[in-house]
């Protein structure tokens, strides 16, 4: 019975990386790992990955935070480390400018295309009158196509 007891007692007992934390620092793991990226997985955050490195990554946050460590100073550390391609939201700097401003340019370069070649077709419908003969073959046609 008391290995059972203890079997029960270990299986419901917190383990990982939020085991000996508080609740404030546990919201501030759970916000610190959804903001770094997986660097295997790239597009997966350090608390969706279940990469070895991932896990190390985790560990080392929490390290951080019970050794007292600010979220900036954490972040820092890791952008140190990794550079900036660890951060899922890149910062608004001269590097990522690219990054954050490439897209509206794209968008908006190409809703300019569209509407020049709108407006190019629109004004090249019109074409050139038809002369004599190619009225008459016109009308030919037509009256062909309504004797049917």
């Amino acid at each position: 019975m008391a290995s059972v007891l203890l079997c029960v007692t270990l299986w419901l007992t917190p383990w990982g990386p939020v085991a000996a934390m508080d609740a404030a620092m546990t919201e501030r793991y759970h916000s610190l790992i959804e903001e770094f990226r997986c660097l295997v997985c790239q597009n997966e955050s350090l608390a969706e990955s279940d990469a070895d490195l991932a896990t190390d990554l985790r560990t080392e946050i929490q390290e951080l935070l019970e050794d007292g460590a600010s979220d900036a100073e954490i972040t820092d550390f890791l952008v140190a480390r990794y550079g900036d391609f660890v951060l899922y939201r890149p910062q608004f700097k001269p590097l990522t400018y690219v990054l954050w401003i490439g897209p509206f340019v794209l968008a908006a370069a190409g809703l300019a295309t569209l509407l020049l070649r709108i407006r190019r077709r629109a004004g090249s419908e019109a074409g050139a009158p038809l002369s004599a003969q190619e009225q008459q073959r016109l009308r030919d046609l037509l009256d062909d196509s309504a004797r049917e």
